[in-house]
């Protein structure tokens, strides 16, 4: 069972571990230590590997064949029981999960915490709060019977961002024609932020306006 005192007397909860004398913060702790330790040696979870080795070899793939001409690429990923598509052109990166570092006297529940991409520190957010996605759909079906939680971190003139997601497809092409009206049952919430809708393997992905998304992030949590 995983030692997580950081967030219980710790630091993260209330504050009233003996070991705070001696070491100021959790993070100078050995128990705090030892614990990252542990999630950088665990196994790799089963099927793992051969997810990504099948998501890779699609994209390679696709990236070999010439794009048909007019044709736009979008990244398609799933926040509770909604399938989302963003411009690919802002997909910086797709990552594991990692630890969120919560900030002390937050009170903005969009932002979740600091996290440290490739030894940078980044903003991490709640992409489905801030959408108003927090709703979880038990009739779920994945597009993969291994599913694991992935973090994007997305970027649009100098703007970065991180969130999690709850699964990820990859890259799509599609033609501009094909991006529908947006329908009167989408959460006037995320309709404010999509500006179509893709079918896409029979379900209805909506297509982010990256442009009016970034502004908002930036303008509200910044």
């Amino acid at each position: 069972m995983t030692n997580d005192c950081w967030n219980q007397i710790g630091v993260g909860g209330d504050r009233s571990c003996p070991e705070l004398k001696t070491f100021i913060h959790c993070r100078n702790c050995p128990v705090y230590s030892a614990a990252g330790r542990s999630l950088l040696e665990k196994e790799v979870p089963s099927g793992y590997l051969q997810e990504w080795t099948d998501l890779l070899r699609s994209s390679v793939g696709s990236l070999n064949r010439v794009a048909p001409r007019g044709t736009i690429s979008v990244g398609i990923f799933r926040l509770e029981g909604e399938w989302l598509a963003l411009s690919a052109k802002t997909i910086e990166e797709v990552t594991q999960a990692c630890v969120i570092r919560t900030l002390p006297h937050r009170t903005n529940n969009i932002i979740l915490g600091l996290v440290n991409i490739r030894g940078e520190i980044q903003i991490c957010i709640s992409l489905k709060t801030f959408l108003g996605l927090d709703t979880p759909d038990t009739q779920l079906q994945h597009i993969s019977p291994v599913v694991y939680e992935r973090m994007i971190v997305v970027e649009k003139d100098g703007s970065r961002w991180v969130f999690p997601v709850d699964e990820i497809y990859g890259i799509h092409r599609i033609h501009p024609d094909e991006i529908g009206n947006v329908p009167s049952t989408v959460s006037k919430v995320q309709e404010t932020y999509t500006k179509g809708v893709i079918k896409w393997q029979d379900k209805s992905v909506s297509y982010l306006d990256d442009e009016l998304l970034f502004y908002a992030l930036t303008k509200k949590l910044l």
